[in-house]
């Protein structure tokens, strides 16, 4: 199969001195009805994946199968929410918790009193010029969260997610089954976050060398670009490997 990169990606980039190959894979539009992410990077993945690559796949497919994506018409934002994501900052990336349908979802995840702190102490950073305490404070799982935005494809245009359970357990076990190593990555245009990655580190030697150990400050920047796309690419899982 010939990889394409996506509309104004690279297939190949350049870290610390090593040339890394970025190639997304097309698979079929993931839905709620989908409820095994390993079965599916296992159909898409597995024939092209090799020993000493990295299989990167998109957080957010990882939550759709766990059932942690919703219509946001069958939110029900209380009125904290309400109120709350009146304070939130939009960001160039989306919405944020700047919705009340998404402060919802973060109230759930994390609970109402740290929503509340976090509230608190990202006003009195504003006030000093500091920006992103409140996401700092209200922790992970309220960042990973995702608004409906108008780019994405259909139907998520209109779908509200949380970030993925067990991350890392989700990578490892993928990893066993494909034997290579996996990392789950939260992506956009604006910046990346590796959520979960497999424990298995090591790369195997081939030819005498060790060609590759995976970690998440590598991983990301490998794919600072967001190469999976953002849009309607339909490419929720990718490939790293070290070319020559």
């Amino acid at each position: 199969m010939e990889f394409l990169p996506n509309k104004g990606k690279n297939l190949i980039v350049e870290v610390n001195g090593r040339r890394f190959a970025r190639y997304p894979i097309k698979t079929k539009l993931i839905t709620p009805n989908d409820k095994d992410i390993l079965k599916i990077v296992e159909e898409y993945a597995k024939k092209y994946a090799k020993p000493e690559d990295i299989i990167f796949i998109s957080e957010k497919v990882v939550a759709i199968t766990q059932g942690r994506s919703y219509p946001i018409k069958e939110i029900k934002a209380s009125w904290s929410a309400k109120f709350l994501s009146q304070f939130v900052t939009k960001t160039p990336v989306g919405v944020g918790l700047g919705s009340p349908e998404t402060m919802q979802l973060a109230i759930e995840e994390v609970g109402l009193p740290r929503i509340l702190i976090a509230s608190v102490i990202g006003t009195i950073g504003k006030l000093f010029g500091i920006k992103g305490l409140f996401y700092i404070v209200a922790g992970h799982a309220a960042r990973s969260i995702d608004g409906a935005v108008p780019y994405a494809i259909p139907p998520y245009n209109t779908y509200v997610s949380k970030g993925p359970l067990n991350a890392n357990e989700v990578a490892e076990n993928i990893s066993r089954k494909l034997e290579t190593k996996v990392a789950i990555v939260d992506a956009n245009d604006f910046g990346v976050n590796i959520l979960g990655i497999s424990e298995n580190t090591k790369s195997p030697i081939i030819d005498g060398r060790r060609l590759l150990e995976i970690n998440k400050k590598l991983v990301a920047k490998i794919i600072r670009d967001n190469p999976l796309g953002q849009t309607d690419e339909q490419t929720p899982i990718g490939i790293i490997r070290l070319v020559e």
